[in-house]
């Protein structure tokens, strides 16, 4: 398939899905045909305002021939049976973070599009940061001669008006998980396409100060990669009003980078008006100690020339919509949302168990 437009569809009409919307009427490779979600009202107000069709039934807006790709905004736990469906559907589909809540799902989806010929893509916007970038290319041309260790600190907050805005936020069944799998997911996404594989790891998560909600809202994690590296995990929802999201990576030359991918609290997605841009916020490659400040303008300046909450997400669905008009692989397939998948699920399974858990690598 080449040239031409890709028509979209989107699969739950929530908070993040007007942020596709918004991205889907700025490209011109793509067509927003459609949207369909549970409750009727909601549904038909959403596709009043972008121009698209609404539908309530799954199997209905499948069988729409003008709907090449499905964009799945719905929580968690319904990804791997929705995004199962599409591709049996013949529909390329970009999922929301987390791909699943499980290894086990998120295998399930990625055999279903091979099979079906179909792309399978995992939204994850902050990879496209360019402060992000910067890190990821200091790593490539071995700035730091060898990764060797790596911390992540994601501390945020939120309160109860932030669980009260959806039934299913805050729960086992609704939500799958607390700050691991709706908060710290990118940050982890980041981790593991920085450092590379992970060998085994130990973990606890404990909910602090949230006794409305029955998930996690704080997790540490120490883990050894398959290259010999270490790393450590600390996140948490538990600091009013919400400190930073950052990434260090210090190299075996005794180099460090890092980059501040939030402050504050995580935004959002439809609620949030404003945040602070991303920036490196640690850089003592030597020889490039001076490039920092300059790199911090830029991006601050960045920030206020465009809208950061979606700026991001119009750059992966282009991609995306560009991955099926040229029939290659999107920038972020499947297989990498399985990576964090795993991560996740290694440090749910180890906090129970209090044991180490070792992970299934690929030679």
């Amino acid at each position: 398939m080449t040239g031409g437009r890709v028509g979209f569809a989107i699969l739950g009409p929530g908070k993040v899905a007007h942020t596709h919307a918004a991205a889907l009427s700025q490209l011109p490779h793509t067509h927003l045909r459609a949207v369909c979600g549970r409750d009727a009202a909601r549904t038909a107000a959403f596709a009043q305002a972008y121009g698209a069709r609404p539908y309530t039934d799954l199997e209905e807006l499948l069988g729409q021939s003008d709907v090449q790709a499905i964009i799945l905004c719905t929580p968690h736990p319904q990804h791997a049976l929705q995004a199962e469906l599409a591709a049996r559907a013949g529909k390329h589909v970009l999922v929301e973070k987390p791909m699943a809540l499980s290894v086990t799902d998120a295998d399930r989806m990625i055999r279903a599009a091979r099979e079906s010929g179909v792309k399978l893509g995992v939204v994850s916007q902050r990879r496209l940061y360019e402060s992000v970038q910067r890190v990821r290319q200091a790593i490539v041309r071995a700035a730091l001669q060898r990764p060797v260790l790596a911390t992540l600190n994601l501390l945020g907050w939120r309160g109860p008006e932030y669980y009260a805005m959806d039934a299913w936020r805050g729960s086992w069944a609704g939500e799958g998980g607390g700050v691991l799998v709706n908060q710290a997911v990118h940050q982890l996404d980041l981790l593991q396409w920085l450092m590379g594989e992970v060998q085994e790891l130990s973990a606890d998560w404990a909910n602090l100060n949230h006794p409305e909600i029955e998930v996690e809202d704080t997790a540490v994690a120490t883990l050894r990669f398959r290259s010999g590296a270490l790393g450590s995990i600390v996140v948490s929802n538990s600091q009013r009003p919400g400190l930073w999201g950052r990434l260090h990576i210090h190299g075996s030359n005794g180099a460090s980078v890092g980059v501040q991918t939030d402050g504050g609290s995580s935004f959002v997605a439809g609620v949030t008006q404003q945040v602070e841009p991303p920036l490196n916020d640690l850089w003592t490659v030597p020889g490039e100690e001076a490039l920092l400040a300059g790199w911090q303008a830029a991006d601050r300046q960045r920030a206020q020339d465009l809208d950061v909450m979606t700026h991001y997400h119009a750059l992966q669905v282009s991609d995306f919509a560009s991955a099926v008009l040229e029939d290659r692989p999107p920038l972020v397939p499947g297989e990498e949302g399985r990576k964090t998948v795993e991560l996740i699920e290694a440090i749910y399974r180890a906090g129970r168990t209090r044991s180490w858990v070792r992970f299934l690598l690929s030679d």
